[in-house]
């Protein structure tokens, strides 16, 4: 049984369109034909697709859109590619293999159980599955865009700079799919140089950060983003009855001081009124309730500081 947590990504060199990682345990699913997706058939990727879906112990997709790469970096974007399709597979495994020469999921707690492999997806079945739907996901999402905007034939380049591909922008413009940041588009998008560290992009990115974290210790995410007349809740998870009201402060750099800064004793307190009518509109009775705060930093964001507070 190959209980190998499989991973590969699509989509980092393209100048449009999404980054996709695939992440896949196979378990006892035998497949014929597995290999590198580049070198199969769109027909024979496709009817491959269906069968891992189908037969495989688990999958996950993480995706990152373009304005999020153009935010935090294609790095920091593969980085948070990877966590979220891993964070998607709640089959067990006992190992994960990246094709590549970078662990992208070092600063979290799976890190230690990655060993990175340069032609993975040539030589293992569940990297080469990840691959596979990682592929195909992307190409399909690239084909729907045509009727959203037509002109560029993104199903017929998928993103990529070919020479169609930059004749279209030449006429047409760049689209919201268009990665910005990439040297041969920087001229359309200069205001995405000095974006700060309060860029709802990076926000996001810290909040998935902090909600892989939570699901590594354990926790269930019940809520996103809860909101309230007093305050907004990051995360509400749950772990062993307990149910937990997390604070997710984010600095590019903790030299900045530290996320856990600006929990006042006056947002505290409206954490506290809001998981107070949490537990009331959810209609929780006799439960353990926790406020939390976590603070993170860098780029890609990793936790610097879990609190639990009082």
């Amino acid at each position: 049984m190959d209980m190998i947590l499989g991973i590969d990504e699509v989509g980092r060199g393209p100048w449009a369109g999404p980054l996709v990682v695939g992440a896949v345990v196979l378990g006892d699913a035998s497949i014929e034909g597995l290999t590198d997706s580049k070198k199969l058939t769109k027909k024979k990727r496709d009817a491959l697709d269906v069968l891992i879906r189908r037969d495989a112990a688990g999958f996950g997709l993480g995706w990152v859109p373009a304005h999020e790469i153009d935010v935090i970096g294609l790095g920091a974007a593969l980085r948070l590619a990877t966590i979220r399709a891993v964070e998607q597979v709640k089959t067990p495994y006992h190992e994960i293999i990246i094709d590549g020469t970078i662990n992208f999921l070092s600063e979290t707690t799976k890190g230690r159980y990655v060993t990175m492999l340069p032609k993975a997806d040539l030589l293992i079945q569940s990297v080469s599955a990840a691959s596979i739907i990682a592929k195909v996901a992307r190409d399909n999402y690239m084909a729907l865009q045509d009727d959203v905007y037509p002109g560029y034939a993104f199903s017929s380049h998928v993103g990529y700079g070919t020479a169609a591909h930059r004749a279209a922008i030449d006429t047409l413009g760049v689209t919201p799919l268009h990665r910005l940041s990439f040297a041969p588009l920087k001229k359309y998008g200069d205001k995405y140089k000095d974006i700060s560290n309060t860029t709802k992009g990076i926000g996001d990115a810290a909040e998935e950060v902090a909600a892989a974290y939570l699901r590594d210790e354990g926790h269930t995410i019940l809520e996103r983003n809860w909101k309230t007349k007093f305050c907004e809740i990051d995360i509400v998870s749950e772990k062993d009855s307990v149910v937990y009201f997390s604070e997710v402060k984010y600095r590019q750099s903790i030299a900045q001081g530290g996320g856990l800064a600006a929990i006042t004793s006056k947002k505290q307190q409206q954490m506290k009124f809001a998981a107070e009518y949490y537990a009331l509109s959810k209609r929780l009775k006799d439960i353990s309730m926790k406020l939390v705060a976590i603070s993170l930093s860098g780029q890609p964001p990793k936790v610097d500081e879990y609190l639990e507070l009082e």
